[in-house]
């Protein structure tokens, strides 16, 4: 620690929210279960290399558990052809077109390039494809969970819908990583007055809200922590740090010495910045080192009179979306002892900070801080489809239970339907008809599913293989 470290000047928490709806066997490219081997080796692995020893939360959605746990098995075959017969091989047939092009920069750096492929499949096999693990043993950090499948917890019909989700994700994260602490990640960080209570019920004991609608960016309350009524504790996200990382017209990744994500060859390679040039790494690593220490100079301005800011990113931002995340994160831990900056776990600065009690907003970190991403007039079709499933499998589970694989298999399915992905990706004309293909493909699959308890048809075969293996029916009909 370095000496005369001014602790009165509160503290950062980093807050990584990890996620992927489940594409694992739906699909390729270009939408499909080439996202999650993207993550896989773009981020998740990169990341798991920095941060061994940090004081950094990590939330772990369960449904991207699920499916780094399917990793193990065949899926981890598919994702290593991906890596080694795929993206490697492309990288030299663009580089060799770009030489016949008379482009040697670009051709220069898509040989570069290649090794971010090639890296990650070793250190896949190197861990034994046992990715949980390898979070699992990660030193100083604190892992939360969330939701079984990332549904709004404000926009479920029922309470017993809304056990299902929780009972079923705090099952699968208590197997997989043993003690759980109480962090639990609200989706989309909706919130909604009275969800505390459930989410105390459920053992949470600290979760992330977005309060930027209620109180100006920059304002003091966002540093403090929230006592909620039931007892589990609010920790505002600071979107005055955030919007730094995360703006889109000004924060870091858009500026020109960046990788620029959105222009591709024809293979889906990136050897362009932002500016237009071909992309020249060292001096992008210098420029996110840059950055890093720019942040963790606003932290600590932010701070001065001490509270928590609760700075809380997608994982995903770090290494696919913007290419050098993972250099500015490990810059951010060196400059953050450098510069006096105390790093905590989000439990760690609750010990030093005071709960103060408030009333939250109704709230997400969504467009508009409201709901309408997830129930506006673009995703009525699966926002009314979901609600409607959902009633129909808790009215089924109240009157017939029997055969248990078919009220389990539309509990799954029905897990599937209430994604928040699928919604976003409708609203935000994301993804082609992905998204409306998988809504459609789950809600036949239930269907089936709730016809197959009256006896009449067999249960059909599961296409969500690992989704949600610690699945929780009992909860549908607790009292």
């Amino acid at each position: 620690m370095t000496a005369g470290r001014d602790r009165a000047l509160g503290a950062l928490a980093l807050v990584l929210h990890s996620h992927m709806p489940y594409v694992e066997g739906f699909d390729t490219w270009p939408f499909g279960e080439e996202w999650l081997w993207e993550a896989v080796a773009c981020v998740y692995l990169p990341l798991l290399e920095i941060l061994d020893g940090a004081p950094v939360t990590i939330g772990l959605t369960p449904v991207l558990c699920d499916q780094l746990e399917a990793m193990r098995g065949d899926a981890g075959d598919r994702y290593l052809h991906f890596l080694r017969e795929l993206r490697v091989p492309l990288h030299a047939t663009e580089a060799a077109a770009m030489d016949r092009d008379d482009e040697p920069q670009l051709a220069a750096e898509l040989r570069r390039a290649a090794a971010d492929y090639a890296r990650p499949a070793d250190a896949f096999e190197r861990r034994n494809r046992d990715l949980l693990g390898a979070f699992r043993a990660l030193r100083a950090v604190e892992l939360w969970t969330s939701a079984a499948s990332h549904a709004i917890l404000p926009l479920l019909a029922t309470d017993a819908g809304l056990r299902l989700q929780l009972a079923t994700g705090l099952a699968s994260h208590r197997r997989r990583f043993g003690a759980w602490g109480g962090g639990f990640w609200l989706p989309e960080c909706a919130y909604a007055p009275g969800l505390d209570r459930e989410l105390a019920d459920a053992g949470v004991a600290t979760f992330c809200v977005d309060q930027t609608a209620v109180h100006a960016r920059g304002a003091r309350e966002h540093l403090e922590p929230v006592r909620t009524a039931a007892g589990p504790v609010a920790v505002p996200v600071d979107w005055e740090a955030v919007e730094l990382v995360w703006h889109p017209g000004e924060g870091y990744p858009v500026q020109a010495a960046y990788r620029d994500y959105h222009r591709r060859t024809r293979y889906d390679l990136r050897p362009w910045d932002n500016g237009g040039r071909p992309y020249h790494r060292a001096a992008a690593v210098a420029l996110a080192r840059g950055h890093a220490r720019h942040f963790v100079a606003h932290a600590r301005q932010r701070l001065r009179d001490g509270g928590l800011l609760c700075c809380a990113l997608d994982t995903e931002l770090l290494g696919h979306w913007w290419y050098e995340g993972p250099v500015w994160l490990g810059e951010v831990l060196v400059e953050a002892d450098l510069q006096g900056l105390r790093l905590v776990t989000v439990s760690e600065g609750l010990r030093s900070v005071e709960p103060v009690e408030r009333s939250l907003a109704a709230s997400t970190w969504g467009t508009g801080k409201d709901l309408a991403t997830w129930d506006g007039p673009q995703a009525a079709e699966l926002a009314f489809g979901a609600r409607g499933a959902e009633l129909r499998t808790v009215a089924a589970a109240a009157t017939r239970s029997d055969p248990r694989p078919a009220l389990e298999r539309a509990a799954r399915e029905l897990l599937a339907l209430q994604a928040s992905d699928w919604a976003f990706m409708v609203t935000r004309a994301a993804a082609g008809d992905y998204p409306l293909r998988r809504v459609r493909a789950h809600g036949g699959a239930h269907d089936a599913a709730l016809a197959a308890l009256d006896g009449a048809t067999p249960v059909p075969e599961a296409v969500v293989r690992n989704l949600a293996p610690d699945l929780d029916v009992a909860s549908l009909t607790a009292p």
